[in-house]
């Protein structure tokens, strides 16, 4: 005979472990996504998806009924311009991503993070289809083109952007390199002028030293004891030639 009480334990045990493991699921589930909601967003607000938004949905004017229309050559615009700003948001996922899994696993980041940063993939994921649609319905087939456009746009800005960063460089080179020319020719000038100084003294010394020479050799034939010997001797040699005369 099957006891069915020895039965019923096990199931009813299996029953309640099930219902308990389905139960801390869903709370679980309920608390990481009121938290993820209440997360700082990984990007900052779409500025250039609230111009589109705001022209698609433009209210009337008091006293009138119907909107102004807008020219879709505007629209067009707003909407190219969003999809230039979701391509830089792309751009900066993909750039992130590695280094921040690669900072998950080694544990330098939290799972807070790493829940944004999930949660703007998703987002971008959702306005890119949202873009694509609202460009097919502008113009027929425009979806398929409009991010190589936008593509196109962002790279000529970042140009853009680096050839204004080369000219306020350049400028600041040419400030530089002309005050560096000055000081290079006042410093040329300054070793011109000590070098002639230079020169200019040996020369006044020698002159100076011929000159003291000449003096001496001009006191030595005017005076001293040879030219008082050679007098001397001259006048003794005439007088004994007048005395030789006269005998």
């Amino acid at each position: 005979m099957v006891d069915w009480v020895s039965l019923t334990i096990p199931f009813a045990y299996l029953g309640i472990l099930i219902g308990s493991l389905a139960t801390f699921s869903s709370l679980y589930r309920k608390r990481k996504a009121a938290k993820s909601s209440t997360l700082e967003p990984w990007f900052g607000p779409h500025v250039q998806r609230d111009i589109y938004l705001s022209l698609l949905h433009l209210e009337p004017e008091p006293g009138k009924e119907k909107s102004p229309a807008v020219p879709d050559g505007v629209l067009k615009a707003a909407l190219l311009h969003r999809a230039v700003e979701d391509i830089r948001r792309i751009l900066e996922v993909r750039n992130a991503k590695q280094a921040l899994s690669n900072l998950l696993q080694r544990g330098s980041v939290g799972d807070d993070l790493w829940q944004r940063f999930l949660r703007a993939e998703k987002e971008i994921e959702a306005e890119l289809r949202d873009v694509v649609e609202e460009a097919n319905a502008l113009q027929l087939g425009w979806g398929q083109t409009i991010f190589q456009s936008a593509n196109e746009m962002h790279h000529n800005a970042i140009l853009r952007e680096k050839l204004i960063v080369i000219q306020a460089q350049g400028k600041s080179d040419k400030e530089w390199w002309q005050q560096e020319k000055a000081s290079i020719q006042s410093k040329f000038m300054k070793e011109l002028d000590d070098g002639e100084k230079e020169t200019t003294k040996p020369a006044a010394t020698l002159g100076g030293d011929k000159m003291g020479s000449d003096e001496d050799t001009v006191l030595v034939e005017s005076g001293g004891p040879a030219a008082s010997g050679a007098a001397s001797s001259s006048k003794g040699g005439t007088s004994k030639k007048r005395k030789g005369g006269k005998k």
